[in-house]
């Protein structure tokens, strides 16, 4: 980490939000930027409605590609285009397709596509969009020079990153992000992110912090399992301390979102991210059971309810006993029987748990996650790791494993990483934007 690059940086990232979120005198006249209200009463506006509601001022003059999926959705409200826009929820992309003061002329898709088409480790690839007829490019496993030379072959002189995150480290869109902005300072292109919330709140990271000998695309820097940030806040992180080089960036901040708010909390609508993200409530869990993804039992996928519901053959009601015994702080765990429709025990009836978060306040996903892996072992003789350590990818380090291995509690794991969460959130309070 580079601390002396943090002052400036900071300043230059702050003078450029500032700047985004200006109206110049001569910009052409805006419509009233749609808002959503939150459940304290404030109207909430995107980075994408702010945006918008300065005349597109930090994309004047520019040839813009926009890096996003399906969420990348308005509100709603009046257009400057002459197309009719009905208020519903649209694609941000057809809504600056359809506006003069725009000269979007690429799309950049993650993991899943741009439309959302492909399942998880999967994309689009290299395709004209049919509704804009715009060029779609890959970015899927792309980084460095390869993903530099995507810009460059694109035309693009600025990108525009908005994707919606839902605050793990190994939610891969948060990769996508730090690789398009490495990327584009490799091609001397300009870099805009327009902020949306974290769905499980921004109040404090938590987990254990990624060893750089463990980073992959699920994981590339050193950052908190549930990173407590929102996209912008991540950007101005990830220029301030990890890039070789900062990009030109822009952050378009969120007026009325707060620290505390949950997604439901926002007034905004929830589009799944990626198909195994079907709601807020998949999120909430999320950067705690994805750790089963490093194991030999389902992670849920096949279900409605992927994250929350847990099993594997031979599993019975004494997982569901044993995790409630050890009280973890706002949830509790419910004896469960599915069948997966695909993935891991596909057709197949399994037992397990399903999680079932009653005080979101008290809840610490990884915490729970921690849990339910020590009383899965200690319950059920099939339990295994996946036989490529999978799990130390998705934990950052080989000590969860091992710790767990060796017979250690859940609170003796969480106690093991408490030292590096501290000084990542020492670090982290630097780039807050939002109180």
């Amino acid at each position: 980490m580079r601390p002396s690059r943090r002052a400036l940086l900071t300043a230059t990232a702050t003078a450029t939000a500032t700047a985004a979120l200006a109206v110049p005198p001569t910009a052409p006249t805006a419509p009233t930027a749609p808002t959503a209200t939150t459940s304290h009463g404030n109207p909430l506006r995107t980075g994408f409605e702010q945006l918008r509601a300065s005349g597109y001022a930090a994309l004047q003059g520019r040839r813009v590609g926009v890096v996003t999926n399906p969420t990348g959705v308005t509100i709603g409200g009046p257009s400057r285009s002459s197309e009719a826009e009905s208020g519903g929820v649209r694609h941000i992309v057809d809504v600056m397709h359809a506006d003069p003061g725009v000269d979007l002329v690429a799309v950049f898709g993650p993991e899943h596509g741009f439309r959302g088409t492909a399942q998880a480790g999967g994309s689009e690839g290299r395709y004209d969009d049919p509704a804009t007829g715009l060029p779609v490019y890959d970015t899927y496993l792309k980084s460095g020079k390869p993903l530099a030379d995507v810009f460059t072959a694109s035309g693009v002189d600025t990108v525009v990153f908005d994707i919606q995150d839902v605050g793990a480290r190994f939610y891969t869109y948060i990769w996508t992000l730090y690789d398009c902005m490495e990327a584009a300072q490799l091609a001397g292109k300009r870099f805009v992110v327009l902020d949306r919330p974290n769905p499980v709140t921004g109040r404090a990271a938590q987990g254990p912090v990624l060893h750089k000998e463990f980073a992959t695309f699920v994981g590339r820097q050193p950052i908190a399992q549930a990173h407590g940030m929102t996209v912008a806040e991540l950007a101005r992180l990830f220029n301030g301390e990890f890039l070789a080089a900062p990009v030109e960036l822009t952050t378009v901040l969120m007026p009325g979102w707060k620290r505390s708010d949950f997604y439901d909390a926002s007034g905004l609508p929830w589009v799944p991210p990626s198909p195994n993200m079907p709601t807020a409530d998949t999120a909430l869990v999320y950067s705690g059971t994805c750790l089963f993804e490093g194991t030999n039992l389902s992670e849920g996928r096949g279900t409605t309810r992927p994250f929350e519901l847990l099993g594997a053959e031979g599993i019975d009601g004494r997982w569901a006993l044993e995790a409630n015994r050890l009280n973890v702080p706002g949830v509790r765990f419910r004896e469960a029987y599915f069948a997966p429709t695909f993935s891991k025990f596909q057709g197949k009836t399994i037992g397990g748990v399903q999680i079932h978060v009653h005080d979101r306040a008290a809840y610490d996903p990884v915490r729970t996650g921690i849990a339910l892996l020590v009383t899965a072992k200690k319950v059920w003789s099939g339990f295994a790791w996946r036989s490529d350590n999978w799990i130390d990818k998705l934990t950052g380090s080989a000590g969860v494993r091992t710790m767990i291995d060796a017979g250690a509690t859940a609170d003796e794991v969480v106690a093991s990483w408490q030292d590096e969460l501290k000084a990542f959130r020492r670090i982290r309070k630097e780039y807050l934007l939002y109180g």
